[in-house]
């Protein structure tokens, strides 16, 4: 089956009715909230939907990862109707350029403008879009600024749309996004000794400290020194690193993610193996 049937625009999986996420998703970790500025004004903010809900008869509730405020929820009044010119340009994917005033935790949308740049996702590719989106929905806190995730989220859909290889790209991602979040570290580095780890030696990374030596009672996953210290490189195109890369960053996530299921991870495993 087409990856690109199995989700919708919105990022809902066909043939399931999807929940509308809460202003606080509850599968995030719990992280303490910013509080929104008064009146807050924002124009020409670069962004990109990650995901959309209808409020009310004609509106829509939408998600979006903005570079400079981080994730931040909106209405788009009127966006529902036929002939809205908000239609067309609350796609997920799309770089867009957006503004918003308010000053509550959902704000009003009060421009939205399609900036181009980026080449559409197809196919697996497009499932593997919705799989960062769920990611940074359930991971990210509202309102917290991560310029440079932005700029990686950017870098991964660029990746996609020209067909790299999709389980590097994901790893690298989610591994950014683990760091720009605060949960991981240097992972080429032993949280007991503080040194550099060997590239010989196991290792298993505790969720909440890093790596440390394997011992034969851990069941946690297994990893080479050496395919730490690659993940830390970015480096993938070690085979044992892709493997052992793959484990691991689902155990991480997992944690993080307080045993919530991911909607789109079990759609990639079934057809691509990831």
């Amino acid at each position: 089956m087409d990856a690109d049937r199995q989700l919708d625009q919105d990022g809902h999986v066909a043939g399931r009715k999807a929940a509308a996420p809460a202003v606080k998703s509850s599968a995030a970790p719990a992280r303490r909230q910013r509080t929104p500025e008064r009146d807050m004004r924002v124009a020409e903010q670069p962004a990109f939907v990650l995901h959309s809900y209808p409020y009310k008869e004609t509106s829509l509730i939408v998600d979006v990862l903005s570079r400079d405020y981080g994730r931040v929820a909106l209405v788009a009044k009127g966006a529902k109707r036929p002939h809205s010119k908000l239609r067309g340009v609350l796609q997920t994917f799309q770089p867009l350029s957006v503004g918003w005033s308010g000053k509550s935790e959902v704000r009003n949308l009060t421009s939205a403008e399609w900036l181009g740049g980026l080449l559409p996702l197809e196919k697996s590719a497009l499932l593997c879009g919705f799989y960062l989106n769920e990611l940074l929905v359930k991971l990210l806190a509202r309102d917290d600024p991560h310029p440079t995730l932005f700029d990686h989220y950017v870098e991964a859909l660029n990746r996609l749309a020209h067909e790299e290889a999709a389980p590097i790209v994901l790893r690298r991602f989610e591994l950014a996004l683990l760091r720009e979040t605060g949960v991981a570290g240097d992972i080429a580095v032993d949280a007991t000794s503080r040194q550099a780890v060997e590239p010989d030696r196991w290792y298993v990374v505790d969720p909440e400290r890093g790596p440390r030596p394997a011992l034969p009672s851990d069941t946690w996953p297994r990893v080479a020194g050496k395919t730490l210290q690659d993940m830390q490189r970015g480096d993938y195109a070690d085979a044992a690193t892709q493997s052992q890369s793959k484990f691991l960053m689902r155990f991480l996530l997992a944690h993080h993610l307080g045993g919530a299921p991911l909607n789109t991870r079990q759609i990639l495993l079934d057809l691509m193996q990831l």
